[in-house]
């Protein structure tokens, strides 16, 4: 099977065409998500895929899905083409294992980030003010370094090639409200924790991650991705040493390539050489094998 860059569902409109996700609606109440093989970093979508991507995020999320569903409930309806409206079935080979029928839910307007170490933006932020999203940090951490307490550190949603920008505790209130503010905290915090401690037994440590909510009449659900490569940093445990950056399972690899080479983090974006391509794949191969034990169906 080829790589899959774009989907062209005749049958059903294009609500959104995202960094990675293609999303249908189906009918009124139902979505279909269709994970593509198009990777992004800095916020471009780059012109070339990444061969199994999308499969590697789906499969994944589903199997994060099934773990978390004691702590909350999902928008998944099925996962099977087979049992997808009649008229999928015809996209059957581009649509299996990388697709998802949803009950379509009203996203949080804002991204749910849990940080367990320090990284990334959270350290560029703590580096210039000790402070990550205004929790105040001890002042002797160094990069990479595990928080005593992971922290919750929401950011605003972005448009398509706009960045998200970290808020403190009190401006994600303000936007979605104190008492569901609270409880996508403590929900996020639940699953990032669950998630951490069952990664560290595979030889993963889940740096942070960022997740979705969103509401069906009132109801909290978790939707979108949920802890992938694309959504978390993946690091192996196995020499893992504070005051550095941390080789990586997740598309930091990629990001790393990109800096190298002096890209601006501005459209229009390179073209991704075969070798950088094959070596993105392997690693959300790899990811995919680690945390459930089994070798992606590719």
């Amino acid at each position: 099977m080829m790589a899959v860059l774009e989907t062209k569902i005749t049958e059903y409109p294009l609500v959104s065409k995202g960094k990675v996700r293609d999303i249908y609606a189906i009918g009124d109440d139902k979505l279909l998500l269709v994970t593509t093989d198009r990777i992004s970093a800095f916020d471009v979508v780059m012109p070339d895929p990444i061969e199994d991507k999308g499969k590697v995020l789906n499969q994944i999320t589903l199997f994060w899905m099934d773990m978390m569903q004691d702590l909350v409930e999902n928008h998944i309806l099925a996962t099977d083409v087979d049992d997808y409206p009649e008229p999928l079935h015809k996209y059957k080979a581009e649509l299996q294992d990388r697709s998802v029928l949803v009950k379509k839910a009203a996203p949080l307007p804002i991204e749910c980030i849990v940080r367990g170490f320090i990284t990334g933006s959270g350290w560029a932020d703590y580096q210039k003010t000790g402070k990550v999203c205004g929790h105040q940090l001890p002042a002797d951490l160094k990069e990479s370094d595990m928080l005593k307490t992971p922290l919750f550190t929401p950011s605003t949603k972005a448009d398509l090639g706009d960045h998200d920008e970290n808020i403190t505790l009190d401006q994600a209130a303000a936007l979605i409200g104190e008492d569901m503010m609270r409880k996508v905290e403590t929900l996020a915090l639940d699953i990032y924790t669950r998630a951490r401690d069952y990664a560290k037994q595979r030889g993963i440590l889940i740096a942070d991650t960022k997740f979705e909510f969103g509401t069906i009449d009132g109801e909290l659900i978790l939707i979108d991705e949920v802890l992938t490569p694309d959504s978390s940093r993946f690091w192996p445990e196995d020499g893992y040493a504070p005051g550095k950056s941390q080789p990586s399972f997740d598309k930091q690899y990629f990001r790393d390539w990109l800096v190298e080479i002096g890209f601006n983090k501005q459209p229009p974006a390179p073209s991704v050489p075969a070798d950088i391509a094959a070596r993105t794949r392997d690693k959300y191969l790899e990811a995919y094998r680690l945390l459930t034990g089994n070798d992606l169906k590719v």
